[in-house]
């Protein structure tokens, strides 16, 4: 057997015992019925990995032609929101790891979104905080708070397709941490 193999192998095994608190934390509601339907559905198949919550503070209206300052603006009150559930102290020394979506955040495979998700788990960390901000993105002092920052592209999605997309890459990377079949 491979060193990857056992490595594998006993992340595996260590994490089995181990079920992770998962929020996810975001600004704005879903409306739409897929979206709602599609977020149930990973909810679901997730539950025999980890408990999962969505949370979701009140988004700030946009005016057309904002400027700068009033974007700012928003995004700081989007971010006193978020901030309400963000344990004081994250990272080394607790069981919270903060983790924010972002453009410029670091991209990842599935396979290395699970690899960090199962060395959070053996680092101690019990409970992962993702935040997904809203449509003008997260004010600087809810990142400043993140342990990781993450990307999935370059490109801008709508908040709440994100969510699916986020909750569809958890349930992915628990299938890949439990060498189970997924699609591919």
């Amino acid at each position: 057997m491979s060193t990857k193999q056992n490595e594998a192998n006993v992340s595996t095994a260590l994490l089995k015992g181990i079920i992770m608190k998962i929020d996810i934390l975001c600004v704005g509601k879903i409306k739409e019925k897929f979206y709602r339907d599609a977020l149930d559905e990973y909810k679901k198949r997730l539950s025999r990995y980890a408990t999962m919550s969505v949370i979701e503070v009140a988004d700030e209206k946009t005016p057309d032609n904002a400027s700068e300052t009033v974007e700012d603006q928003i995004k700081e009150k989007e971010a006193s929101r978020l901030l309400k559930y963000i344990p004081d102290s994250t990272g080394a020394g607790t069981d919270t790891y903060v983790i924010t979506l972002e453009i410029d955040g670091k991209n990842l495979t599935s396979e290395q979104l699970a690899d960090k998700i199962s060395g959070w788990g053996l680092d101690g960390f019990s409970h992962l905080i993702f935040i997904i901000g809203g449509s003008l993105g997260l004010h600087n002092s809810v990142i400043n708070k993140a342990d990781f920052h993450l990307s999935f592209s370059k490109m801008t999605f709508p908040h709440q397709l994100m969510r699916v997309i986020l909750l569809e890459q958890i349930y992915r990377s628990y299938r890949i941490i439990n060498h189970e079949p997924y699609h591919k």
